[in-house]
């Protein structure tokens, strides 16, 4: 019966469907396009243009300007601009305010570095003039280029509001340089590659992501992060760049709740500064830690071990070991230095993912069981899909069956009671082990 009503629907006259979509809520209204292929038609209708690539910014107001929030099918959703020769803007309109511009489908040229002083503050609107039922509230711009961040900078200011940044792989980008307005609550940069200055003025940044090469990082002001991934394991962009000068970023991550962190970032830049001049420095609210670690050289837990004795409210870990994440020689030593809280009470669960050396794995493992009050659920995998979980195992069982597989269970001492061993998890663990949030694909 549902399948006949189905057919039923999706044999109806399309300016039909379109006036039952425009009844349903936005999000509802959206996932029709998972229907059929008839559904998925009417949201994959593009309007195609032709200019130059002083006009985009005019063609992009005029296209969200006409664009109805309550009848989202009566105009096309996205936008294919043609200029120059061979390239394409493609501006598409999502649920939640969302507005994707990419570049990234026309002929790209070998990329020719530039600079980019992007302005957020509000100014008079002029790209987008009343009446208009669409607001754009999470811009994402990807393969901003030399020949079209002028563009770009010339609409984004009329977005008032505006309160998510996203700007991915903009090939070319060796400096940017941020003023916001106080809306703008999170901003995300990845993989912009030739990125080496990072300057930002706003004062109400909640959420930073970036993932790349380290650049100078410039925080103008201080701004405390409840979200911060720095995910900095393909190394430094800027040699220069030194602990000293790292000391601002590492005042806004300091009230983080989540945390992306590479081991050589905490080694170089963190570690050196709070060794020597804060003593009582702590990661107070820090809930969800990923860390990103290298074990090419064989692999070493004490930097680890360190940076958690600095978080006492932790609730979940993630420990990655990434084979071409940056490394390098450690000088540290942390076992004199650190003298904070060593327990950590409310550490509920532990993800290892990427060992190739399973005696390493196990050995990190069952230290880990140690720096809490209580032992925390430890999952591990090796390929992101066969799960492994930590059990204890009794030292008076026969010997045969505690070692029947090496590599999967800790050494033992004699005064020792139980040790430790991964057995493989079936069934769903995702909700007593969620993916941390910054895991996205």
């Amino acid at each position: 019966m549902k399948e006949s009503t189905l057919d039923l629907l999706s044999n109806l006259p399309e300016e039909i469907l379109c006036r039952i979509i425009a009844f349903l809520p936005s999000e509802s209204a959206l996932e029709t396009s998972f229907l059929s292929t008839r559904w998925r038609g009417l949201w994959n209708t593009t309007s195609v243009q032709h200019g130059t690539i002083e006009a985009a910014a005019n063609a992009i107001s005029g296209f969200l300007t006409h664009f109805d929030k309550l009848d989202p099918l009566r105009q096309p959703r996205k936008l294919q601009y043609h200029f120059g020769k061979d390239s394409i803007l493609l501006a598409t309109i999502a649920a939640n305010n969302k507005l994707h511009v990419d570049f990234s489908s026309g002929k790209q040229e070998f990329p020719k570095l530039f600079d980019w002083p992007l302005e957020l503050k509000h100014q008079n609107v002029t790209h987008q003039p009343s009446p208009s039922t669409f607001f754009v509230k999470t811009l994402y711009l990807k393969s901003v280029s030399s020949l079209t961040n002028e563009a770009v900078s010339s609409i984004v200011p009329n977005f008032q509001f505006l309160e998510n940044l996203k700007i991915i792989e903009c090939n070319g980008l060796q400096a940017l340089e941020i003023d916001s307005s106080p809306k703008l609550k999170s901003l995300t940069i990845l993989d912009c590659l030739q990125l080496k200055y990072f300057h930002i003025r706003c004062l109400k940044l909640r959420s930073f992501r970036y993932r790349g090469l380290l650049p100078w990082l410039w925080p103008e002001y201080h701004f405390n992060l409840t979200d911060a991934m720095l995910d900095f394991r393909r190394g430094p962009g800027n040699i220069g760049f030194k602990s000293c000068d790292f000391n601002p970023t590492l005042l806004t991550i300091k009230n983080a709740e989540i945390l992306t962190l590479c081991k050589w970032t905490f080694e170089a830049l963190i570690w050196p500064s709070i060794s020597y001049f804060h003593s009582n420095f702590q990661f107070y609210k820090l809930k969800r830690l990923w860390w990103i670690d290298n074990s090419t050289q064989g692999y070493n837990s004490e930097a680890l071990i360190s940076f958690l004795k600095l978080c006492p409210a932790l609730e979940q870990l993630f420990v990655t070991i990434d084979p071409k994440s940056y490394c390098m020689p450690s000088t540290a030593t942390y076992s004199k230095n650190v003298i904070r809280h060593s327990e950590h009470g409310h550490l509920k669960v532990v993800k290892l993912e990427g060992f190739t050396n399973k005696e390493d794995e196990i050995s990190l493992a069952e230290h880990l069981t140690k720096v809490g009050a209580l032992e925390p659920l430890i999952i591990a995998t090796s390929d992101g899909i066969c799960l492994r979980s930590l059990e204890k195992v009794p030292l008076y069982q026969p010997k045969q069956q505690c070692w029947s597989n090496l590599e999967n269970v800790a050494s033992w001492s004699q005064d020792r009671k139980h040790t430790y061993k991964f057995v493989e998890v079936t069934g769903d663990i995702s909700e007593v082990c969620p993916k941390h949030a910054h895991m996205g694909p």
